[in-house]
């Protein structure tokens, strides 16, 4: 991975779809006025078909004659109470979502800028759920104010652990993702822990256009108008911004001025759009590319006066064709409970694989400190391994007397020899399974994290941002969700799990591949797969049995609740197998983790050890998936700590790591089961809400 070289105090700018995409000459096929113009007869269009969509009889031809006045009353109450209500929010979160994509990008300098990858959505739907959770009773005014804190909160310190503007974008996106996992996480757990509460918010929080009336839009509506033409009396400095924060600085633009209340409105804009809509996804993301990428043909849309309302009509566009599509497609019945976001989230995914193949660098990761350890004592690498292996096997003991009621050690002897009483050798029975679900997936997912690393060469990285969880857990949902009998789906639930991180591990490594393989891009691709995947799957649960959403959306989360030796197996087996393939390659982990070069000036094949690594990799996320659910950061988590401990030696990371594996997913499970007995919180929520915190020190130690 190549280092960036600069002159102290200047910021580089990394390449966007803006600069690769400048056109040379000044002259293109139409003006800006040109563009906003078909820009606004392409939303009235689509619009009027939009119109024509509903559950509802009511047709083009019946609109028609209620515009000339004689149309039926039952035409104009569908009209309007339902469809313009849905068209309005459309439009406005459109339009906001675009607006704000374009300020974040251009404040950024970074093409994959945009409400979702900077976690804003995520803090925001995470505030709006805090609020609804603990019952706490507000207008919409003050649901709004709500958002925009939420949102602000998570933007602020995204951008500050990423290192601020002008950071590279693989550091912008992981700093983004991570912060969303983590968010999710904590918005998990409420939607679980008052499941009354909060049982309207899963649909919504997926981005949905159903309203009661008008009363969201007029509220939105002038926050929206106000924001964007603030945003515009900026246009001037946001252009001269676009030249880096010297230049800028030279010709007068108070630059930090400019970046913290252009971030304010875009804070604002993706505040409403929460509001009104719940966070439909990465319109703010591929509305502005796409205006941008029209700049070879209409060079004005490079001056933010042209580029903010054309980025905001495009994502106006998008929100409401997407949505007249899905219900043509699938029939308005069907399409009413399926949230627009999904849409859009699919599409913004495939976006963002585009731009990470376009682009040509997005520069390093800077890793942390701790990564770059050299190799510790053999004393010291002795007794780490003893307290990891005490600390494992504490884990295991614990967890089995662990509870809503707790046991004695003398009760698992008296288990082990089969002289328990009868509700002891029931509860044990029970725990046994769960216990060790929890400690094999864990350290399986700790492994897999660690070949991910090494190959990646980025300490920041997991199986999970790779796609390869998130492909396991859509392969899982669709046969949890099929019907399946539960004699029958423990081996196909497995099958379909390691069939769907295939899937997503040769769809990221295929994409990513181009001259060879960039380790940047491998991130940047497999984080687009994991949203997209992420999509998916909302898509099948909102598709499936409503009184099975709550059991799924929990497995989901990461749960070892009910688990059975027969799916704690095939885990335990790929471990072993694994186990002795990374310890072999050893020397060749430790070389991938160094740069491109080395390794072939050695003689090391690395394309196909990187391939081997990674499909071994995929294996034991897949496998863990199938028998926990999707559990993020015990991969990202496991390896760093174990290099913190014993240094970049993998002869020696990969033991320590999957003892910390096995402790951490160990430790989660037991939390979960007793910190709120008798209800309990999935595993992976907790790993989730451990793993966030260090994550944010990992970014916090590696700022530039």
């Amino acid at each position: 991975m190549k280092t960036e070289q600069q002159a102290p105090g200047r910021t580089a700018a990394p390449p966007t779809v803006e600069t690769e995409l400048a056109p040379i000459g000044t002259k293109g096929v139409i003006g800006g006025a040109g563009a906003l113009l078909l820009l606004t007869v392409a939303v009235v269009l689509v619009a009027g078909w939009h119109l024509t969509q509903g559950t509802s009889s009511v047709g083009f031809g019946d609109l028609v004659q209620l515009a000339l006045g004689q149309g039926s009353d039952h035409a104009g109450e569908v009209l309007v109470g339902s469809r313009i209500p849905r068209l309005a929010a459309g439009i406005a979160v459109g339009f906001a979502l675009g607006v704000a994509g374009a300020l974040f990008q251009s404040l950024s300098r970074n093409a994959l800028a945009s409400p979702d990858t900077l976690a804003v959505t995520g803090g925001a739907y995470l505030a709006v759920t805090v609020v609804a959770a603990f019952g706490f009773s507000v207008p919409i005014w003050a649901s709004g104010i709500t958002a925009f804190v939420g949102g602000l909160l998570a933007a602020v310190v995204v951008l500050g652990l990423a290192g601020g503007a002008g950071t590279t974008t693989t550091r912008l996106v992981l700093a983004g993702t991570a912060m969303a996992l983590a968010l999710q996480a904590a918005t998990s757990a409420l939607l679980l822990l008052f499941e009354e509460e909060t049982t309207s918010l899963f649909a919504w929080g997926s981005g949905s256009l159903s309203q009661l009336g008008l009363g969201g839009f007029w509220m939105a509506l002038p926050v929206v108008i106000l924001a964007t033409g603030a945003a515009l009396l900026l246009g001037r400095r946001l252009d001269l911004l676009g030249l880096g924060d010297d230049s800028a600085g030279v010709l007068g633009v108070p630059v930090r001025s400019t970046r913290a209340f252009g971030t304010l409105l875009a804070v604002f804009l993706t505040a409403a759009a929460v509001t009104l809509a719940g966070p439909i996804g990465f319109v703010g993301l591929f509305a502005p590319v796409v205006v941008r990428l029209c700049g070879r043909f209409v060079p004005a849309v490079h001056r933010h006066h042209v580029l903010l309302p054309a980025a905001g009509l495009f994502g106006a566009l998008s929100v409401v064709l997407a949505d007249a599509l899905l219900r043509a497609a699938m029939g308005a019945d069907a399409a009413i409970s399926i949230p627009t976001g999904v849409t859009t989230t699919l599409a913004g995914a495939v976006v963002m694989i585009v731009l990470a193949r376009r682009g040509r660098d997005s520069g390093p990761a800077k890793q942390p400190r701790a990564a770059r350890i050299g190799a510790r004592s053999r004393l010291r690498f002795a007794v780490v391994l003893v307290i990891v292996t005490v600390l494992a096997g504490s884990a295991v003991v614990v967890g089995l007397l662990g509870g809503d009621t707790w046991l004695r050690t003398g009760d698992i002897a008296l288990w082990l020899s089969g002289d328990a009483p009868a509700f002891v050798q029931f509860a044990l029975d029970e725990r046994a399974p769960r216990v060790g679900a929890a400690v094999i997936a864990g350290a399986a997912l700790a492994l897999s994290g660690a070949l991910v690393q090494a190959t990646c060469r980025n300490p920041l990285a997991e199986p999970g941002i790779l796609g390869i969880t998130g492909g396991a857990g859509v392969g899982a949902v669709l046969v949890v969700t099929s019907g399946a009998t539960a004699a029958a789906s423990n081996t196909t639930i497995l099958i379909a799990a390691v069939i769907g991180a295939l899937v997503a591990f040769a769809l990221v490594y295929g994409l990513s591949w181009r001259h060879g393989l960039n380790a940047d891009r491998l991130l940047l691709i497999g984080i687009g797969t994991w949203y997209g995947s992420m999509a998916l799957t909302t898509f099948i649960l909102v598709r499936s049995n409503p009184w099975d959403t709550p059991r799924i959306y929990t497995w989901l989360s990461g749960t070892t609740y009910g688990r059975s030796w027969e799916q704690v197996l095939p885990v335990a087996v790929v471990l072993v197998l694994a186990v002795p393939v990374a310890l072999l390659v050893r020397r060749e982990l430790d070389l991938l983790a160094l740069d491109e070069d080395t390794p072939r000036l050695v003689g090391v094949g690395l394309e196909r050890v990187r391939l081997m690594v990674l499909v071994v990799a995929a294996l034991l996320a897949a496998t863990s998936v199938a028998a926990v659910g999707t559990v993020a950061f015990v991969g990202l988590v496991a390896p760093h700590m174990a290099r913190a401990l014993v240094g970049g030696r993998h002869i020696r990371v990969v033991p320590v790591a999957i003892l910390i594996g096995a402790v951490l997913l160990g430790v989660a499970d037991l939390v979960g089961r007793t910190v709120i007995a008798p209800a309990q919180l999935p595993a992976g929520l907790c790993v989730a809400l451990i793993g966030a915190p260090y994550f944010v020190y990992l970014l916090a130690r590696s700022r530039a």
